[in-house]
């Protein structure tokens, strides 16, 4: 298996940002991509941004970009969303999602999800 914690969320102020962080773990894994989505009470999950993981090649929601960048480590197999300029639109739950190779199979794994909260 592989597991995925996130964490770095919590309650801000609006202009605040927030770098969420998800540590993925396991044994005989190989990451292919990474990213997140979020979900919003009475909303549907959407996706936010995404990387891969050799390249590097980054994707945003198109309503994200200029304000949310991804990046990560490959050698602590952790993903980050820096959040800037947050709105109290962005609150929601924030979830990591890995697409991995673990023994031949390819798979996708989410984490907990970390909750984001931005007051006006």
């Amino acid at each position: 298996q592989v597991q995925l914690v996130e964490s770095g969320g919590g309650l801000v102020q609006a202009g605040d940002s927030l770098r969420l962080s998800c540590a993925a773990s396991g044994t005989i894994f190989r990451i292919k991509t990474m990213g997140w989505f979020r979900q919003a009470p009475g909303k549907e999950r959407e996706f936010v941004a995404s990387i891969s993981w050799v390249f590097g090649s980054t994707y945003y929601a198109d309503s994200l970009k200029g304000r949310f960048t991804i990046s990560r480590d490959n050698a602590k197999n952790t993903v980050y969303i820096q959040t800037n300029n947050l709105k109290p639109e962005d609150t929601a739950v924030y979830s990591c999602t890995a697409k991995a190779e673990r023994l031949g199979a390819t798979s996708h794994y989410w984490g907990q999800g970390t909750q984001v909260t931005v007051s006006s």
